[in-house]
């Protein structure tokens, strides 16, 4: 808001203001979202909720990926970070942008680091709105004033310790000439003093405090990059903070604590001994997918940047399909080898008959727990599963079951699949119709952000959950190449034809799941975090 411009009542619903003018444009309303601080499961329900259905999404620099990765296929997405005086918006182009949007009967998210009130210059960018006559909604954010200690293991409050705390910028406006923060005063208020963006200036606030009548000796903790696998904490003394900051180069962005609530995190320190805290992980299943194998790495303290390599189509030609679904009674056996080939025939299924009873008396295998929930979730049994989790594998099962030859079979597969289980249930006499129900076919733009991530920083694994991961993730980031670059990075594969697409590269995976499939998976990357 320009200075000396008068100054509107900012409360906007349903197009009009509290003093009774109606908004320009009743179309159009702008979020000022609070993205948390990092860690995408402190995203609130309400802020997911609105990600979910924005036309546009405004983010900063501070959003997490995992945040990002929440944002819906074909949502405009546009950067505004900023980073120590490097904007890639100027504020007051921003504010513009948001109007604009607006007015075009936009939904707009504006996403913004830790809360949009705290230090984000949210209250600033409401102004705008209010004055331009846009409707606006803010949601407030989990704040890295207690997020970031909490995730270190330090109350900012404890009975013993303090009964108040202090939050305060470490980073002014640099226009104002001379500092508004008196520090000396702070010194002189009781209680933890929680200074945001205070990296660079750390040396100034120290002496500040110390010259207002802190002790040299009070206990002072930086934490880096709160809540996310890249966190870090520094703990020193209020006389020599700024000495070991500057010993080991720790860098921005940090929240920093001061007191003697800092002492409690040898006791409290939870989120560093979570198994896989530390670790950054890149899923590369399909969005639709990779919800679960996420959100089990993430409960094990993970950072995980979900970045899918395929995406799931329709087969072409359908019309195969068509004609299997329409024929389903002539079949005795439907085989599914994925749960992507469950979702398909059923979706397809249902639009050819309203009643599940028409898939008659057919008998069904399924290949791994996760195709077999796929079909109990429409209520059907599965007859077999193989106890090895290989497409190949489900034949033996089936002759255990029953006689092979002469029995007809409705295999529902990927267009491109391997040869080996038609031409084994052939082999015993089975009639074999191999039809399509979904193609895969690369993904090069979902997951942008955490791609950018991927290649700029790399992460400690990579997770293949099959062949077509592998082969889609080494096309959009040549996976050789990303190893060289990231010497440390490791590869974990779910099963034996998901390493034999990684070996085909010259890749050998850092380690395979013994049992094929996500929960394997995942205590295969347990084994692999004690190594």
């Amino acid at each position: 808001m320009a200075p000396g411009r008068a100054k509107n009542p900012v409360g906007v619903w349903g197009g009009v203001f509290q003093d009774g003018r109606v908004a320009r444009d009743e179309k159009g309303m702008v979020y000022l979202v609070g993205a948390g601080p990092g860690d995408a499961g402190l995203l609130t329900l309400r802020a997911a909720e609105l990600l979910a259905r924005a036309d546009v999404v405004v983010y900063d620099a501070l959003v997490g990926a995992g945040v990002l990765s929440m944002i819906p296929r074909g949502v405009e997405r546009i950067y505004g970070g900023k980073r120590a005086g490097d904007h890639a918006i100027p504020q007051d182009q921003l504010n513009r942008l948001l109007v604009e949007k607006a007015k075009a009967g936009k939904t707009v998210v504006r996403l913004k680091g830790g809360d949009p009130y705290v230090f984000g210059r949210g209250g600033e960018e409401a102004q705008e709105l209010a004055e331009a006559g846009v409707r606006f909604e803010v949601i407030p954010g989990i704040s890295s004033v207690v997020a970031a200690p909490a995730y270190a293991g330090i109350p900012i409050t404890h009975r013993e310790h303090c009964s108040m705390f202090q939050v305060i910028t470490g980073h002014e406006d640099p226009d104002k000439g001379e500092t508004a923060v008196d520090w000396n005063a702070v010194a002189r208020v009781p209680g933890t003093k929680v200074v945001l963006m205070g990296v660079e200036r750390l040396r100034g606030i120290a002496e500040g405090l110390m010259s207002g009548g802190m002790a040299s000796a009070t206990p002072v903790a930086l934490v880096r990059w709160g809540t996310t696998a890249r966190q870090e904490t520094l703990v020193a003394t209020l006389g020599t903070v700024a000495a070991e900051v500057e010993r080991v180069g720790f860098k921005a962005p940090a929240v920093t604590v001061i007191g003697t609530v800092v002492n409690l995190r040898a006791e409290l320190d939870w989120w560093g001994k979570r198994p896989l805290s530390g670790r950054r992980i890149a899923v590369t299943r399909t969005r639709e997918q990779a919800g679960r194998l996420s959100g089990r790495l993430r409960e094990l303290g993970a950072e995980v940047l979900e970045v899918p390599t395929l995406r799931i189509e329709p087969p072409n030609p359908i019309q195969p399909l068509l004609e299997a679904v329409v024929g389903i009674g002539e079949y005795d056996w439907l085989v599914f080898t994925s749960p992507n080939g469950v979702t398909a025939f059923f979706d397809t299924f249902a639009k050819a008959f309203t009643d599940i009873r028409s898939i008659g008396n057919v008998r069904i295998a399924a290949v791994g727990p996760a195709t077999a929930d796929k079909v109990r979730e429409r209520n059907l049994a599965v007859d077999v599963m193989p106890e090895k989790y290989l497409a190949a594998e489900v034949v033996g099962a089936i002759a255990k079951h029953e006689t092979v030859e002469n029995l007809r079979f409705l295999l529902l597969r990927a267009e491109v699949a391997t040869p080996d289980l038609p031409a084994k249930l052939e082999e015993l006499g089975g009639i074999v119709d191999d039809v399509a129900c979904y193609r895969t076919v690369p993904e090069t733009e979902e997951g942008a952000e955490a791609a950018g991530s991927l290649v700029e920083e790399g992460v400690d694994w990579v997770t293949f959950t099959s062949s077509s991961t592998v082969e889609n993730f080494h096309g959009r980031f040549d996976l050789p190449a990303l190893l060289k670059k990231f010497p440390g990075m490791k590869t974990a594969s779910i099963g034996p034809e998901t390493s034999k697409a990684l070996k085909a590269l010259g890749v050998t995976p850092t380690l395979e799941a013994r049992e094929h499939n996500v929960d394997g998976l995942v205590a295969a990357l347990l084994r692999g975090a004690k190594r």
